[in-house]
């Protein structure tokens, strides 16, 4: 289900890039702008409608159909793929309400039409896998979904701002090439489907918290989450490729590029695009294997 929960994530970077691009080359509307508004409404439903039917077409149409099940998934992955529905949930509900800010619609239609598209979205792509005799609907993946979707409405509320945004990082493993048909034949699909080699984190923004004259704004703090040695979506005993997953956990340093002054529209783009990537820094591993690791580069 990762898979093609990172597919859309991805795609729907790509558009927002544009979107970025928009609002860094022409001023937010501070009133509501019809145009903007209905233009993002027809490319909204253009494009949503487009990936959901192409997703039928190239995915569930190759699999046989059912009755709608429901599936428990939640032991599975050791919750890695609850964590990235979680991440694109938030991310598709942040491109939705900055898309329409650009509009100048009210913060509260904003919440409602905006920060709701991860959670509507991916619900969506959730019945699939309920009538897909493959799958099946899973209640972990759609609370994953709302909360990261309250994530993301909850600090608008509570601060009017993203103190706490959700980073990703990876790096290949050795793991990937004993199933490739599973975990990624090369690096793009490693990226999506090998769990051992992503890290999700939670990066707190300081200055936002103190609001200190000469702190630096865009220093964080970053706790994350990973997983290691899972080569199926369960350890199952006495296979011989089976190893011993255990769970990693990190605290580190990062940035918010989105913080760092500049008066480069092509800069204020592409940091906010990449803003979901983890920074590389030095960090602090616990896991529960070997205890307490040391690295001082760690991405």
């Amino acid at each position: 289900m990762l898979l093609r929960t990172f597919f859309f994530f991805f795609c729907i970077l790509c558009f927002s890039s544009q979107s970025q691009s928009q609002i860094s080359f022409w001023k937010k509307s501070d009133t509501l702008h019809t145009k903007r508004r209905n233009t993002l409404i027809v490319s909204k439903t253009i494009c949503v409608s487009g990936t959901l039917f192409s997703l039928n077409e190239l995915w569930y149409k190759d699999y046989p159909r059912s009755s709608f099940q429901f599936k428990n998934d939640n032991k599975d992955w050791k919750q890695m793929d609850k964590i990235g529905h979680l991440t694109t949930a938030y991310y598709l509900g942040k491109i939705g309400m900055e898309s329409l800010s650009w509009a100048g619609l009210s913060k509260k239609n904003q919440l409602i039409y905006g920060a709701t598209l991860g959670f509507t979205f991916l619900t969506a792509v959730e019945v699939f896998d309920g009538f897909s005799k493959q799958w099946g609907a899973s209640l972990g993946d759609v609370a994953a979904n709302a909360a990261g979707t309250a994530l993301l409405i909850g600090q608008t509320l509570l601060w009017d701002e993203q103190r706490i945004i959700l980073k990703y990082s990876f790096s290949q493993t050795k793991f990937a090439q004993q199933r490739p048909e599973t975990l990624g034949s090369n690096f793009l699909e490693q990226t999506l489907k090998d769990y051992n080699g992503q890290t999700y984190w939670l990066s707190f923004n300081i200055w936002s918290f103190n609001k200190k004259k000469n702190f630096p704004k865009w220093l964080n703090v970053a706790f994350g989450y990973g997983t290691d040695g899972m080569l199926f979506s369960n350890n199952f005993s006495g296979n011989k490729l089976s190893q011993d997953p255990y769970r990693q956990f990190y605290l580190s340093l990062d940035a918010d590029l989105s913080k760092i002054k500049t008066k480069s529209s092509f800069l204020k783009t592409l940091f906010s695009i990449v803003n979901f990537i983890k920074i590389p820094a030095p960090t602090l591993e616990f896991n529960t294997k070997n205890g307490i690791n040391i690295h001082y580069l760690y991405f």
